[in-house]
C-alpha cells in the first residue's frame, strides 16, 4: 500500500523530463553523484538540532548581548484577576462596543474601566523587548553565515553569470557537498521556522508567513529531487541577502540606536528591491520559466515549480508595498506611524518602523520574511 502511494506520488512521468526514469538518476558516471529523495530527509532531524541550537544561542550569545545593550526583559503591569473578561479575552482580545456594553452590566463596572482591563491584559502578552532582540539575532546570524556560505560557492559557479548553464545537461547535474550542505541547512532552518512560528512572537501577518515558509519547503524539497540545484541556491541566496539587513535594523531598533536603525532600514528597503524584485523575476525565475523550457523542455513538475515561484514574486510585490508604504510616510511625515496590523507585535517591519525612526524617519517597520514590519517580524523569509 505505502509502496503504491509512494511509487504513485513519485511518477517519473510528472517529476522528470521526458524519456528520464528515477534509474537512471541512480546511475552516475564515477565519482560523482545525482540527489536522491532520502538524502533530503536529514533536513527533518536537523530541524529539530537548529531549533535547539537556537534555544541555546538565544540563551548563552543573544541574552548576554541584550543585557550588555542594556535591552532588559521587563515585566508588564499584570490586569486585575478576573474570570468573566479573562474567558471573554481568550476568544477575543478587542472586543467591540456591544460586548463592552453587555460586559458593563454583568460586571456592574464602568466601559472605561473594562477597556482598560482589556488594554493591559492584551500589553501583558506583548514580548518583552529582550525577547524580540533574542530572536532577531538568532535569524541574524543565520542568514549572514548561510548566505556567506551559499555565495561563496556560487560565486565561483558558471550558471551564478550565465544562466543558460543551469539547464545545461539537466537534470544529469552532479550534486556538489557545497549545494547539498546549502540545502539541507536551508530546509532545516524552514522547517524549525515553520513549527516555531506556533510559539513565537505573535503577528498579524501568520497566514501569510504560513504559505510563504510552506511553499519554500515544498520549492525546496522538490527541486532538491528533480535536481534544480543550480537555480534553487540562486533562489535561497537572493531571499537570505535582504534578511539580513531587516534583522539587523530590527537589532537596532531595539537597542536605541535610531540613526544606525534608519539606515540599515534603507538598506534593506534598496535590497529588498534589488534582490526580489529585479533579480529574483528578471534573472532567475525568467531563466526557469523561458530559458529551461527552450533548453531541457517543459514537463508536468515545470508548471509546478514555477507556479511556487511565481507565489513567492506575488508575495514579495505585497511585502514591498508594506515597506514603501512605511519609506513613503517618513519622507512625507518626518515619521513612520505604527502600522495596524497587530495589537501584539506585527510583522518584523513594524518594529523597525515603530521605533526605527524616531528621528527624522521616526519609525521603522518593515519584514522575513524574512518582510512587513520591523516591529514585529515578518521575515522571512
Amino acid at each position: 500500500m505505502t509502496s503504491s502511494i509512494s511509487a504513485w506520488f513519485w511518477n517519473e512521468r510528472f517529476w522528470l523530463p521526458e524519456n528520464v526514469s528515477w534509474e537512471d538518476l541512480e546511475h552516475p558516471p564515477p565519482g560523482e553523484e545525482y540527489p536522491r529523495v532520502g538524502h533530503i530527509l536529514y533536513a527533518l532531524p536537523l530541524a529539530v538540532g537548529v531549533f535547539l541550537l537556537r534555544l541555546l544561542f538565544e540563551r548563552l550569545v543573544a541574552r548576554p548581548c541584550a543585557h550588555i545593550l542594556q535591552i532588559e526583559a521587563g515585566v508588564h503591569r499584570q490586569a486585575q484577576p478576573n474570570a468573566v473578561l479573562e474567558r471573554v479575552y481568550q476568544s477575543k482580545t478587542c472586543p467591540d462596543t456591544r460586548h463592552l456594553e453587555g460586559l458593563s452590566k454583568q460586571l456592574d463596572w464602568d466601559v472605561r474601566k473594562i477597556q482598560r482591563w482589556f488594554r493591559i491584559r492584551r500589553n501583558q502578552d506583548k514580548p518583552s523587548m529582550q525577547k524580540k532582540f533574542c530572536e532577531s539575532m538568532w535569524r541574524f546570524t543565520f542568514y549572514l553565515g548561510i548566505f556567506m556560505y551559499g555565495i561563496h560557492h556560487l560565486w565561483g559557479s558558471p550558471w551564478m553569470w550565465d544562466t543558460r548553464q543551469c539547464w545545461h545537461k539537466f537534470p544529469f547535474q552532479p550534486l556538489s557537498p557545497g549545494q547539498y550542505n546549502h540545502y539541507v541547512a536551508e530546509l532545516a532552518f524552514y522547517w524549525s521556522l515553520m513549527f516555531s512560528q506556533f510559539i513565537d512572537i505573535k503577528r498579524k501577518d501568520f497566514i501569510i508567513m504560513l504559505v510563504h515558509h510552506l511553499a519554500t519547503i515544498i520549492l525546496i524539497t522538490f527541486s532538491y529531487a528533480n535536481n534544480m540545484l543550480r537555480a534553487g541556491t540562486m533562489v535561497m541566496c537572493v531571499h537570505d541577502a535582504s534578511d539580513i539587513f531587516l534583522e539587523a535594523a530590527k537589532l537596532a531598533n531595539y537597542a536605541k540606536y535610531q540613526r544606525l536603525c534608519d539606515g540599515l532600514f534603507v538598506v534593506f528597503s534598496i535590497s529588498f528591491f534589488l534582490a526580489r524584485l529585479v533579480i529574483y523575476p528578471f534573472w532567475i525565475v525568467n531563466s526557469v520559466l523561458f530559458e529551461s523550457w527552450e533548453i531541457a523542455g517543459p514537463y508536468q513538475a515545470w508548471w509546478l515549480f514555477n507556479g511556487l515561484l511565481l507565489v513567492l514574486q506575488v508575495l514579495h510585490i505585497i511585502w514591498f508595498y508594506l515597506i514603501a508604504r512605511i519609506a513613503i510616510k517618513a519622507i512625507f511625515k518626518g515619521k513612520v506611524s505604527k502600522d495596524d496590523r497587530s495589537d501584539i507585535d506585527s510583522s518584523s517591519d513594524e518594529e523597525i518602523n515603530s521605533s526605527c525612526s524616531k528621528n527624522p524617519s521616526q519609525t521603522l517597520k518593515p519584514k522575513d520574511g524574512s518582510h512587513t514590519g520591523m516591529n514585529g517580524d515578518s521575515h522571512d523569509h
